[in-house]
């Protein structure tokens, strides 16, 4: 059967193959972003060496360094990871002696920002006694990833 001089089984099966098509694309975009959110998800918080040896004084922080270690985070006031990596931070500091936990506001510190790299919030570095930067993690971190990275610090 024709309509206006066209074949209609010849139509049916270019839109079978149009749909497997479609099926095709969006399940390798659906695959792509899963690959995508799993490798995001597993590296933010993650504690990584810090590239260079940048060290910071209690005039950069405004505030005294730990005696042993500090937990030095950059928060922003709308980021809610940040408060929960502040209770994380915080409970560590005070179980580990000589430890200092020192919020930092991004917003109203970007010359120390863009000098330490910070992209986003919240972010840790783990600092030594002497306020060299060993660590440091872009996201919410861990309880156990901060305890291991202190016990390099300060060890």
């Amino acid at each position: 059967m024709t309509c206006q001089g066209r074949n209609l089984p010849a139509l049916k099966e270019v839109d079978q193959d149009m749909s497997v098509v479609g099926v095709l694309v969006l399940a390798v975009v659906v695959v792509a972003a899963t690959a995508y959110g799993l490798v995001r998800r597993r590296r933010s918080g993650a504690l990584r060496e810090a590239p260079a040896v940048t060290a910071l004084s209690a005039d950069d922080l405004g505030v005294p360094l730990g005696e042993r270690a500090t937990l030095l985070q950059f928060s922003s006031a709308f980021c809610a990871p940040c408060r929960a990596t502040k209770r994380i931070l915080s409970d560590v500091a005070a179980a580990v002696p000589g430890v200092r936990h020192v919020e930092v506001d991004a917003e109203s510190n970007l010359e120390l920002v863009r000098r330490l790299n910070i992209l986003k919030t919240p972010t840790t570095l783990v600092l030594d006694g002497q306020g060299r930067v060993t660590k440091r993690a872009a996201g919410q971190p861990r309880k156990e990833h901060i305890l291991a990275a202190l016990e390099n610090a300060v060890g």
